[in-house]
Formats: structure tokens, C-alpha cells, sequence
């Protein structure tokens, strides 16, 4: 390796070139730092709330939610709180009980800014709730342990990936109740998630999610009463061996898509829970229990989960739609006869594609309309086979009539696809 010299005659430690092709170099001490951009992955921490805008009793209910120990203090007045952890070591709290006293807000700006400087994962949960009130979702598993408590890889990997599952089953029932979604809601169900919050998990045996009130309070209610009625549908087959209480379960928001994300969680455990904690600025919900028990699911559940959705996915029955779509794509095998297509669903269906087969006469339309930049409209029957994405009986193509505007947006839509490439392809080769 060859090293460009310094002014005091030693070799700086920067290679220039070697023999090999090796271009790798190293930077200078000297030579500022270039910006770098945070890790995906790192929170984003911003100030504690102002004292004001806290409520001494919703701090200490989030206090004692997660872990904190109160150990005296004047009573009435204030309370003194020690993290959680053996012999509760670390810089205490003291947290006013309510705003009669000047010092109030003093204490409260105190304890908050404490919290913000304290390193424990505990006191991050308290933040983020006084932060977001939001509902509390908590995933536990028990998992064989490694060195020193730590767990591989997958293991997290799989707890977060089934807590996913769990909520996007209880998005999906918020939107409508069936056994089966497929592709089904799935997008909106999906993009509801998105302002939940999650915390660490814990060795891969304990997970947090955090759901603003504002926007996701009816998916944790409805993730609340689903996971009781799945309950008690497992305790009715295990001792009657019947699988009625299965089909009653759907309205409270059982479906294939939550048996499938229970699976997940108890697969490879020695049990698994799912508790709900409400927030405390909000109140309990209407119907809701308080406090609310965790829901218990052990390897023995497993066979039932499996053959109950097993029964959804096969009884979902398929439905009458009539679908406004554009043609995304086309095929068939030679100039003439049928082909399939596949439209991306505009209206008439909560799925974002579908595919069917079309005969000559109707093919042909639906290429005329996609040429010209027209959407169609088919009816035909969704299929449950396929996660309904199969549209069959289709019949009665026609294009649909659409602004200028509307128009020139559907061509440049379609026009960036990849698969308009195919589409030409086959309509210069083709009648």
C-alpha cells in the first residue's frame, strides 16, 4: 500500500492506491466530519410536557402502571416514587397529588424533567404516555432464555411480527366483521396503525404498543372484546368439542387474521398474554372491564386456533360486486380468444386489484377502454379463494365515461407502471 507522506516526514494514514484495485480509504483526523443522519431506528425524543398540561393523578397512575414503587411522602400532598427494579435504585420522585398546594407545578416540572434525563425504559413509557394519551396494548411471552436473559434474534423478531398481526386483525374488525378479510380493508386497516407507538421489547418476551386515544380507541376496544370472545370460543370447543362458539366470536371481531396472528404468538412459548391498559386521562371505555385481565393463551390452544381458522377461511362466502376499475394489465395466449386481466379497483370493492377472465368480445373492450384511457366497469362474483382477489362470472364490460382531467390522471397513473410495458408489448403483437 502506498501512503501519501506528511510534513513531519511520517506517513499519513490515508492509502492512495494498491496493486490490487483496492480504492478504500481512511479518513484523516483532521478532515471534518461530514453530517450523518440519524438511524432509522432511533427514537425521537423531544422535551417533557410542560407541568401545566400535566394532571398530577394521570402521572401517577402511569407511575404505578409501570413499575414505580411509592415510598411515602406528606400525605395528601405529595407522594415519593421509586423506579422499578430490585430495591427500586435511581433518583426518586415526588409527585404532587393534586394542584391545592403552590409548589405544584415546581414538583411536577421537577419529576418530569427527571424522568426525561432518567436512562430506564420505564420512565419512557410514563413520557410517552403523558406525551400521547394513548391505550396500552402489552404482549408477553414465556420463552426459553440465553446468556445473561438475552433471547435470539428470531425470537424478538417473531414477537413483534405477531403483535403486527394482532393489531392488523383488530383494524381489519373495526371496519367490518367477517371470518375471512383476504385483501379485504386491508390497506386502510394498515394505514390506521400508523400512529401507534411501540416500545422496546424485552428480550423478545414482552412487548408495548402505545394507541393515541384520538384515533385508535375503537381498535383497541374492538382487539379488547376479540381476544375474550376467542377465550372463551377455545374454552367451549376444548369441552364440548363444538365449534359454534366460533361463528358468534365474529361479531365481536374474531376472524381468520386474528386465530393466524394467535398462532404466531403462543407458536414456539410456553404461553403468551395480551393485556389492556386504558388510558388514564381518558377513562375506561363502555363495556369495557377495568381492571382488564390479561387473556391467556397456552400451546394447548394451538390445534383449536388452527382449525377454527381453518373453518373461517374455508366457510367466507364469496360476494355479488360491480367493480370500477383500470385495466393494469392484460394477457392471453395467442391473437384471438380469451384473456385475463387485472384491474386496479376504483370503487365497488374495499380490495386494491383484482384479476379475471374475460372473453374475446369483452377483452377486447377492456383493451379499447385502457388505450384510450377510460376505466371500466365488470360485475362479476369476489372470490374467497385467493384472499379475494379473483373476481369470477365476469361479464358486462363497459367503459366508464370520465372528466378530461380525470382522463389525463388515469394515463400517467398507469403510464408509470412497469406494467404498462407488457401491456403494449402484447397489444402490437395482437389483433
Amino acid at each position: 500500500m502506498t501512503y501519501r507522506p506528511t510534513d513531519d516526514g511520517l506517513p499519513a494514514r490515508r492509502p492512495v492506491g494498491r496493486s490490487d484495485g483496492d480504492l478504500s480509504v481512511r479518513r484523516p483526523i483532521d478532515e471534518p466530519l461530514r453530517f450523518a443522519r440519524p438511524h432509522p431506528v432511533e427514537p425521537h425524543w423531544t422535551p417533557p410536557p410542560a407541568p401545566d398540561q400535566v394532571d398530577p393523578a394521570v402521572l401517577g397512575a402511569l407511575l404505578r402502571r409501570h413499575g414505580w414503587q411509592r415510598r411515602g411522602g406528606a400525605a395528601g400532598r405529595y407522594g415519593r416514587w421509586t423506579p422499578p427494579g430490585p430495591g427500586g435504585t435511581g433518583t426518586s420522585l415526588l409527585v404532587p397529588e393534586n394542584r391545592a398546594f403552590p409548589d405544584s407545578d415546581d414538583l411536577l416540572g421537577e419529576a418530569l424533567i427527571a424522568l426525561s434525563r432518567s436512562g430506564s425504559p420505564a420512565a419512557r413509557d410514563v413520557l410517552v404516555g403523558l406525551a400521547v394519551p394513548s391505550d396500552e396494548i402489552h404482549w408477553s411471552r414465556d420463552v426459553p432464555t440465553g446468556v445473561v436473559g438475552t433471547a435470539a434474534w428470531v425470537v424478538e423478531d417473531q414477537l413483534r411480527s405477531a403483535a403486527r398481526q394482532t393489531l392488523l386483525a383488530a383494524a381489519l374488525a373495526t371496519r367490518a366483521r367477517a371470518g375471512y378479510y383476504g385483501a379485504r380493508h386491508r390497506r386502510p386497516a394498515a394505514a390506521s396503525l400508523d400512529g401507534v407507538l411501540v416500545g422496546a421489547a424485552s428480550g423478545g418476551r414482552r412487548l408495548t404498543a402505545f394507541v393515541p386515544v384520538a384515533t385508535g380507541r375503537p381498535l383497541v376496544v374492538r382487539l379488547h372484546q376479540a381476544l375474550y370472545a376467542a377465550r372463551e370460543a377455545i374454552d367451549y370447543r376444548r369441552a364440548t368439542g363444538g365449534m359454534d362458539a366460533f361463528d358468534g366470536a365474529v361479531e365481536a371481531g374474531v376472524s381468520h387474521e386474528l386465530t393466524e396472528a394467535l398462532v404466531a404468538l403462543v407458536r414456539g412459548t410456553e404461553g403468551a398474554r395480551i393485556a389492556v391498559d386504558w388510558a388514564p386521562a381518558a377513562g375506561v371505555p363502555e363495556g369495557c372491564a377495568t381492571p382488564a385481565e390479561p387473556v391467556e393463551f397456552s400451546p394447548g390452544d394451538l390445534p383449536v386456533l388452527r382449525e377454527a381458522g381453518a373453518r373461517y377461511l374455508r366457510e367466507e362466502p364469496s360476494m355479488p360486486v360491480r367493480i370500477t376499475g383500470a385495466v393494469v394489465r392484460m394477457r392471453r395466449s395467442g391473437p384471438r380468444g380469451e384473456g385475463t386481466v387485472r384491474l386496479r379497483v376504483l370503487a365497488g370493492a374495499e380490495v386494491s386489484h383484482v384479476r379475471m377472465t374475460l372473453d374475446e368480445e369483452s377483452y377486447r373492450i377492456a383493451g379499447h377502454a385502457h388505450l384510450v384511457g377510460l376505466p371500466v366497469r365488470v360485475h362479476g362474483r369476489l372470490e374467497s379463494r385467493g384472499g379475494f382477489r379473483r373476481l369470477t362470472d365476469a361479464g358486462g364490460v363497459a367503459p366508464v365515461q370520465v372528466d378530461e382531467a380525470e382522463r389525463d390522471r388515469l394515463m400517467k397513473s398507469l403510464q408509470e407502471t412497469a406494467e404498462i410495458t407488457a401491456f403494449f408489448e402484447e397489444a402490437c403483437g395482437g389483433d
